[in-house]
């Protein structure tokens, strides 16, 4: 028996969009087209505008699933989840071309007509949940925002991740990472936590 239509139509629009995402990564938004990702998902115009009525349709899909590119590892909230979920984001940033690709489309987003910070606020607010978590624990010093903090931390690693990426293609990446996290702790941590709290052990490894 045949494959049933919807199943077929779900798979088909899952090429289109990985296929999407591999070009945006290589060519950015304006270097892409709808030829160009067609063949590379080896779809007809009718398979492409079923699913796809632009490239800026496009763009949009693969900006708004953004978390969803991402699998995370299991891991108990706090500090140290927070610490290590950032240098699992370098690894992704490195591996992961759908979450590549929608990282790029932020940034670029202005060149098809958008101005839309949903994806920088869906990890403001998972880094706030582990800050909060952090906060139960005793982690965190008074003085500290959980929620400005969060902030703070979502720019600081989107800078770090552009400037890491036009340097060394984001090869460089753990490292700054860790030497951000090395200024920002002391700044947020008890002297007991920051006591406990390590950089992974391969973080130059993550970047392989």
């Amino acid at each position: 028996m045949g494959e049933p239509k919807q199943e077929r139509a779900v798979k088909t629009r899952e090429v289109i969009l990985h296929a999407a995402a591999e070009i945006f990564d290589e060519c950015g938004y304006s270097g892409a087209s709808i030829s160009k990702i067609m063949a590379r998902a080896n779809v007809t115009q009718g398979g492409m505008y079923f699913h796809f009525k632009s490239k800026k349709g496009l763009a949009q899909a693969v900006l708004a699933h953004q978390q969803e590119f991402v699998h995370f590892p299991g891991g108990t909230a706090g500090l140290q989840r927070l610490i290590d979920l950032n240098f699992f984001l370098a690894h992704e940033l490195k591996n992961n071309v759908l979450f590549r690709a929608s990282v790029r489309l932020a940034v670029e987003q202005g060149e098809f007509g958008m101005r839309d910070d949903t994806a920088y606020q869906e990890w403001v607010e998972q880094f706030h949940a582990h800050l909060c978590v952090a906060r139960e624990q005793g982690e965190l010093l008074p003085e500290v925002s959980e929620r400005e903090f969060a902030n703070v931390l979502v720019g600081a690693y989107s800078g770090t991740q552009i400037f890491s990426n036009v340097s060394s293609g984001r090869e460089d990446l753990p490292d700054r990472l860790a030497a951000l996290w090395r200024y920002l702790l002391p700044g947020i941590a008890t002297p007991q936590a920051r006591a406990r709290l390590r950089m992974p052990a391969n973080a130059r490894g993550l970047a392989a």
